[in-house]
């Protein structure tokens, strides 16, 4: 129990794929109850020739969204209450600036307004995703939509 409660404590007790609040005291066989989850399996990590030591850190889950230590890929779904086409997966996106940087198409929005609030959205969420990187919107418009994108810092 005390990795699931240092790994609790670092990630705010938020279930890092949903992204709602994790109850430390509900018990582990309930689908709403903390589990730790990491975001490749170990045998992807493996083959990608990492040490042991440079594993997959792991994150607080909820049960139900735990996506079995790896070997589901894990999705962070778009909140319903955002108005978005073409949505990119928001983890494969995250991970390809982690890795390469630059610039990375998220969402085309019909107006301005909801491109706005899906930037405002996106930063808020990638914060807590992937806390160490830094990223910046940018909304283009073009061809009567707006095409909502994440640059690296």
């Amino acid at each position: 129990m005390g990795q699931l409660q240092d790994v609790g404590e670092a990630d705010g007790w938020r279930c890092w794929l949903c992204d709602e609040p994790v109850d430390p005291d509900m018990s582990p066989n309930d689908p709403r109850g903390a589990s730790l989850d990491t975001r490749i399996s170990k045998g992807r990590a493996k083959k990608k020739k990492q040490e042991k030591g440079d594993m997959p850190t792991e994150r607080l889950a909820h049960k139900s969204c735990n996506s079995g230590k790896g070997s589901n890929d894990p999705v962070v779904p778009w909140p319903d209450h955002l108005i978005v086409v073409d949505p990119a997966p928001i983890i494969a996106a995250a991970e390809r600036l982690q890795r390469k940087g630059g610039r990375e198409a998220m969402a085309r929005c019909p107006t301005r307004e909801d491109a706005d609030a899906v930037a405002k959205w996106l930063v808020d969420r990638l914060s807590r995703l992937t806390p160490g990187l830094e990223v910046r919107t940018e909304i283009a418009s073009t061809g009567g939509q707006h095409l909502v994108s994440l640059r690296t810092s």
